[in-house]
Formats: structure tokens, sequence, C-alpha cells
């Protein structure tokens, strides 16, 4: 098995998740519905992270482009695993719920317990939701509560949300672009009319290969961690993707990774490449251990209170630097940005010059602090 030093491991990843020049003979993905494809899922219960995970990935293109393409369907937002919303390609969303939503759906029952909800009444508002949206409907989250009440189904607060999820999580359901600054539903079999129905090993193979190809050099235990797959799946999955994964050692940890990274030798990072980053992206929401890009003395600056909300994140040369908050005006992005390491001239630059692409993705004039 290649051996392959921590620098090594981190320039693949990071050509893996598409935050850097693909080695040669790879094209990068040129479309939002190429992009979820190559990593699999995304990372998506913040609409703005999402939107700029998409963004970050397909220079020029604005947050207003994202979104058109997710009215043409290239990808959807659903509950596809560990009970988080993600983005998928449209025409996986259904055999993705039924692979890696199973466990999060046989834990329902608990949290119907919890809400007093029974499970005869959550089926119904299954079945009324579905009808309301059907014939290509389209209802912002509290006009799907309005609908429930006007059926005597109590939807108020936790209820509410539960619901969404669990049609959702039926496969009823997904998340539509927003209409104004509100959530809304379809009918998923709507947004994804010609599903992919594959058996089980080829949708075991299908999610390593995505994965690691898109997250890699990465463990089995990563893989199994973002998927919410059980030990045993996430080891029968590596082993049907065959030789269409490598094999490598990292420190005597076994990673996998897209064979081709390895035919090739990725260019050099071009000094001290930095890079603006949402809170909840693949870079590290994508794996369970996050070594290789954050320093475990600035993990309580990430993830405050271990909460599970991440902060954006400033990265130079693939590890994490800073964080960073915005707030709109009209005309204006501001955004504050907190070192987590001491930074030079040429740093905060680099840094400013990395904002302007987010500027232009929001369509904002900048204005960037630091200290």
């Amino acid at each position: 098995m290649v051996q392959i030093t921590r620098a090594q491991a981190l320039t693949l990843r990071m050509a893996g998740l598409l935050l850097r020049g693909r080695h040669h003979g790879t094209d990068r993905p040129p479309d939002v519905a190429g992009v979820v494809t190559w990593l699999g899922a995304m990372q998506a219960q913040d609409l703005a992270s999402g939107l700029w995970s998409f963004g970050v990935r397909l220079p020029g293109y604005t947050a207003g482009d994202v979104t058109a393409a997710l009215e043409r369907r290239e990808a959807l937002r659903t509950w596809p695993m560990r009970g988080t919303v993600h983005f998928v390609p449209s025409r996986d969303a259904h055999w993705m719920l039924d692979l890696m939503g199973s466990r999060a759906l046989a834990g329902a029952a608990r949290r119907r317990e919890f809400l007093g909800l029974s499970e005869e009444v959550a089926d119904r508002a299954v079945e009324v939701l579905g009808t309301a949206v059907a014939g290509g409907g389209r209802l912002t989250r509290s006009q799907c509560m309005a609908v429930l009440a006007d059926k005597g189904i109590e939807a108020a607060g936790q209820f509410g949300y539960h619901l969404l999820w669990y049609a959702s999580q039926r496969g009823v359901l997904c998340i539509a672009p927003n209409v104004g600054n509100e959530q809304s539903f379809v009918l998923l079999d709507e947004w994804a009319p010609d599903p992919h129905r594959p058996d089980r090993d080829e949708a075991l193979a299908t999610i390593a290969l995505r994965y690691f190809r898109g997250h890699g050099p990465t463990t089995r235990q990563d893989f199994a961690g973002w998927t919410g797959l059980t030990a045993a799946d996430a080891k029968r999955g590596i082993m049907a993707a065959g030789d269409r994964l490598a094999g490598v050692t990292v420190d005597g940890v076994e990673m996998y990774l897209e064979p081709a990274l390895l035919d090739t030798t990725p260019s050099a990072m071009d000094g001290h490449e930095v890079l603006v980053l949402p809170g909840f992206d693949e870079y590290l929401l994508g794996y369970k251990n996050r070594s290789l890009m954050l320093a475990d003395e600035h993990k309580p600056a990430i993830i405050p209170g271990n909460n599970g909300m991440f902060q954006a994140t400033v990265v130079c040369d693939g590890r994490v630097v800073g964080t960073w908050k915005r707030s709109l005006t009209k005309t204006k992005v501001q955004i504050v940005v907190h070192p987590l390491v001491p930074l030079g001239k040429a740093d905060q630059a680099r840094i400013e010059q990395a904002f302007e692409g987010y500027a232009r993705f929001v369509g904002r004039t900048p204005e960037v602090r630091l200290p």
C-alpha cells in the first residue's frame, strides 16, 4: 500500500474537495449538478452556507446562478443521512433516503413519543401534505402548517418541524428553493421524475465512490460517520467499489481515495492560498477526524460550545487560520475576521482578496475588517 505524508494527504484532500486546482486529466465539474454529484452530498442545513459551498467551487457563479440551477432541479435539499439537511443530486434522492435515511427513520418513533405524537397522526400528516403539493404545487413552511391545522393536525413548534422532516424522510416531500425568505416544500416524485434505483450493493458502492472521490484520502470511519451507515455497511461499500478506490497509509492509518489522484502529481499550492469557506462546508463537516485541517486548540473557536454550529472559516494552504462573520446591507457585505494565528500584512492582503470573490457571489461591495 502506498505511503504518503500528512502534507501530501491534505493537498490531495483539498483537490478532492474541489477547493483547489484539480490534478491533470480530470475536469472540474462545471455546474451545480456536477459538484453535488462529485461530492456525493453537501451539508445544507443553513441555506446561505450551502449556496456559498457551491459558489466557492464554481468560480464566476453568483448566488442567483446557484438558485436558478436549483430551480432547474440540478439538486434538491432533503434529509438523506444523520438527520441533517443536505443537497443531493435530484435523481439520486430516493435511493439515498432508502440507503442512509432508514436508521434516522427508525428513530422517529422515539421522537414522536417525546412529542406526544402518534404514528397514525404522523402518517395522516404525510398524506395531507403530499396531496396539498401534488400537481406541481409548492407550499412555504407556514403554508404547510396552515394546511395541517386546517385538517385538525397539531403543527405548532416542534410538531411541525417533525412532520415536515418525516414526510421528507418518507420520500414524499423535499425542500425546494425559498419563496422569499421562507423554506418551501414540493413533491419529491415531481422534482425527481426519473429516479435512479440501484440495488443495495450498487448504492453502497456508489456512495463510497463519491465520498472518497470528493473527500479522500480519508478513513472508513469517516465514511461511516458521514453517511450514518453501520461499520459493516461502510466496509461493504468499499469492497463493492473494488479497484475504483485506492488505499494509502498516512502515519500508519489506512485511507482511501480516487486512484486518479495517485496517477498524477498535483501542482503545488500557490504560496499561501487562501479560501473563505462557509461554516457548514464539507471541508469540515465531511469528516469525524478533522486533524489534517484543524488544530485541536482551535476547535472551540470553530464549534463554540461543541453544539454542532460551525463558524465560517478562513483557510490558508488547507489549514484553518481564522473565522469570519458577515452582515449584509443593500449594497455592502460587511465582514469581520477573527484570526486564530498571527497574520502578516501579506496574509491579510490575500484574505481581503479572497473575500472579493464572496462579495461578487452575493452581489455586494466588500468591507473587510481585520484586527
